[in-house]
């Protein structure tokens, strides 16, 4: 197959300026063997597509593979035609789904069964652990696919947060026993729809907020993983619980190299199973169009509007 072009299409960034400003992103073309010191910076992680070159150690790949994949921050960004990714965090795309339908997956699923799998210390198909988990915003990118998975691989309650009519459907379509106004206190919505307690918080936004709510719902010795950004937590509510709390961020292997990182390659591979198999689903929600910096825009403003349901995607360009 011949080799990609010696430029592409791309949006980037300069400087960082708020969403309404319209020049936050621009469509500009990269040369392959630029210095990247002082080139714009692509953004975007989360892509699915079709493999044309592979590099001499290439041993999981071929050209013409259909992929997916969440890639690294300490390489370029999806927003540009073509990428260079390690194939330890790639994975053959569900063959189900669009590329579109497959592009909303990686980075969501990799949070969620890193999270539950390796931070909260759940087994995958592991039917005969019992209890209650909490996972908030169930309605969002990872939250969906959370509750989706401990669904389907865990006999646990799950319990979601949402607020408005329609997502309180959607996380209900995800799969959630129960749904519990996260704009309302926790703790008693909680006693109602779980009265043994909870076990295990997932948490996506607002932990630093709920911590206390956390640890007064939750049984001893639970357990609480969070994704979220904030400047201070007040862990000390959790100890005399014995409450223990993990921090999840995918990009963790990527960016550290741990000897570890192929297991990227087979999450995504189990996940891409599990949705051939009509046991997932994707969380596409939205298609804006082509990727275009006035199409970048406004899918950074619905993620900044704090109402965006499941994943917004961008196809071609």
């Amino acid at each position: 197959m011949t080799p990609p072009p010696p430029t592409m299409r791309a949006v980037a960034y300069r400087e960082p300026l708020p969403v309404d400003r319209p020049d936050c992103l621009v469509d500009f073309k990269v040369r392959r063997s630029a210095d990247p010191g002082g080139e714009p910076r692509v953004l975007g992680w989360d892509a699915a597509g079709t493999v044309v070159a592979v590099g001499g150690q290439v041993e999981l790949f071929a050209v013409g593979d259909e992929v997916y994949y969440a890639g690294a921050l300490d390489r370029p960004g999806v927003n540009a035609e073509f990428h260079a990714v390690d194939e330890r965090l790639v994975a053959r795309k569900p063959a189900t789904l669009s590329f579109t339908g497959a592009a909303a997956l990686p980075l969501t699923s990799l949070t969620a069964w890193e999270g539950l799998f390796e931070r909260l210390g759940l087994r995958s198909g592991a039917l005969e652990r019992t209890g209650a988990l909490l996972v908030t915003a169930a309605a969002g990118g990872v939250g969906a696919v959370t509750v989706q998975l401990a669904r389907a691989l865990t006999s646990l309650t799950v319990v979601g947060t949402a607020s408005r009519p329609e997502t309180v459907e959607f996380a209900r379509r995800m799969g959630v026993h129960h749904v519990v106004d996260h704009r309302e206190p926790l703790v008693p919505q909680l006693a109602e729809v779980i009265p043994g307690r909870l076990d295990l918080v997932f948490g996506t936004v607002a932990t630093d907020r709920n911590l206390p709510a956390y640890a007064e719902a939750l049984n001893p010795f639970g357990r609480i993983v969070a994704i979220d950004d904030f400047d201070s937590l007040p862990v000390g509510v959790l100890k005399a619980k014995s409450i223990s709390f993990h921090w999840e961020f995918m990009f963790t292997r990527s960016m550290f190299q741990t000897p570890d990182q192929a297991v990227q390659h087979h999450i995504l591979t189990q996940v891409a199973r599990l949705v051939d198999a009509g046991v997932l689903t994707t969380t596409a929600t939205r298609d804006l169009g082509p990727v275009n910096a006035a199409n970048l825009r406004a899918a950074h403003r619905l993620q900044e509007s704090g109402t965006a349901i499941g994943k917004t995607t961008l196809t071609g360009f």
